[in-house]
C-alpha cells in the first residue's frame, strides 16, 4: 500500500460517537479505512472508549467530529491509558475547539484574528453593543462546536434579536461580518500544503455546504498571488505552531479585498469525506488520498515505534 507502515500494533480507526457531526464522522471513518487495508474501523455508538484497546497491541487513528472526540476528552483519556494516537494531543485538541480561546493564543502571538464577543446563550448582550462593537452584520455561532454547526448570520436589529432569542443556554460567539474570501489551509506533520479556496452559492459557508454534495465549489489550489499565497502558509504553519497541534490539521482563514486576512479557527480532527477540504489541499501537492490516510496514521505508528 502506498506509503503506509504498520507496526506490530494493529490500527483502529475510531467514528461514530454522539457529537451532532456523527454521520460526517461516520463518513470520514469508512472512507479512511478503505484506504488503508489492514486498519479496523470501529463505529462507536457512546462517547466512550472501548475497554479492549490496549496499548500494547494498538494504535489509534480518530476520525471523530466536534465534542468529546475532538475536543480533547477523547484524547485524554487515550494518553491516560497510554495508548498511541495520531492527531494532536489533549491540551492542544481542548485549545483549539474554544474558538475564543484559540484566538487569544493567536492574539497574543502577533497572529491576525478578527474580534469577537463571546457571552452564555442565556444571558446575551444587548442587540445595541453587539452591533455597536461588531459592525451591522455579525455571524454567531457556538464556542466550541465544528463544521459550522449552530452558525448564524444577522443584519441589523430585528434579525440579531431574533438570532439572540433562538440562542439555547452555553457558550455562544459573536464576530463581525468579514467580507472576503474563504480560504483553508491543509498542514501534514506541521508543514502547510497548499491553499484552497471555498465558494459557496449560499454566500454562507454552513454545515449544509461543506457536506452536501454541490453545497460548494473548491478551488484547488486557490488563485492567488505568490506572495499572498507564501503569507497565508506561513501564518497557518505559525498558528499550528503556536497551539501545539500535531501530525495534521486544517486552518481556516479569510482574505478581504485588501489582501489582509485574518484567521477564523483551526480544526484538528478535519473531515476526510469526499466533499472535504484536507484531501484536496493534499491533492495539490500531488498527495494521494491513500498517502494523506497512510501519513495521518503514522505519527501515531512512529511513536511507539521510532524505526518504522
Amino acid at each position: 500500500m502506498e506509503g503506509f507502515v504498520m507496526s506490530q500494533r494493529e490500527l483502529i480507526i475510531l467514528c461514530g460517537g454522539r457529537s451532532s457531526e456523527r454521520e460526517v464522522s461516520l463518513r470520514s471513518g469508512a472512507a479512511v479505512a478503505q484506504a488503508l487495508p489492514g486498519s479496523r474501523l470501529v463505529t462507536l455508538e457512546s462517547d466512550a472508549l472501548p475497554e479492549w484497546l490496549d496499548a500494547k497491541q494498538h494504535v489509534v487513528l480518530p476520525m471523530l467530529h466536534g465534542g468529546w472526540g475532538e475536543g480533547g476528552q477523547l484524547q485524554a483519556e487515550l494518553e491516560a491509558r497510554g495508548i498511541s494516537f495520531a492527531g494532536s494531543g489533549a491540551a492542544s485538541s481542548r485549545l483549539c475547539m474554544d474558538k475564543v480561546a484559540t484566538k487569544a493564543k493567536l492574539r497574543a502571538a502577533g497572529l491576525p484574528v478578527a474580534d469577537e464577543i463571546s457571552f452564555d446563550g442565556a444571558s446575551p448582550p444587548t442587540v445595541e453593543v453587539l452591533l455597536g462593537r461588531l459592525g451591522p452584520i455579525i455571524f454567531v455561532k457556538p464556542v466550541d462546536q465544528g463544521s459550522s454547526v449552530g452558525l448564524h448570520r444577522a443584519e441589523g436589529q430585528a434579525q440579531v434579536q431574533h438570532v439572540l432569542s433562538s440562542l439555547g443556554s452555553g457558550r455562544w460567539m459573536a464576530e463581525p461580518n468579514l467580507s472576503g474570501r474563504e480560504l483553508t489551509v491543509g498542514l501534514l506533520d506541521g508543514k502547510a500544503l497548499a491553499v484552497v479556496e471555498i465558494v459557496s452559492p449560499s454566500g454562507v459557508y454552513d454545515y449544509h455546504s461543506k457536506y452536501a454534495p454541490g453545497g460548494s465549489q473548491h478551488i484547488a489550489p486557490a488563485i492567488l498571488s505568490p506572495e499572498i499565497t507564501a503569507k497565508i502558509l506561513k501564518a497557518a504553519e505559525e498558528a499550528f505552531q503556536v497551539c501545539e497541534c500535531r501530525d495534521f490539521a486544517r486552518v481556516d482563514i479569510i482574505l478581504s479585498p485588501t489582501g489582509a486576512f485574518h484567521i477564523l479557527e483551526i480544526n484538528t480532527l478535519p473531515g476526510m469525506t469526499e466533499t472535504s477540504l484536507l484531501p484536496d489541499c493534499a491533492a495539490c501537492c500531488g498527495i494521494s488520498y491513500v498517502e494523506l490516510a497512510s501519513r495521518m496514521s503514522r505519527g501515531a505508528i512512529k511513536r511507539v515505534n521510532p524505526a518504522s
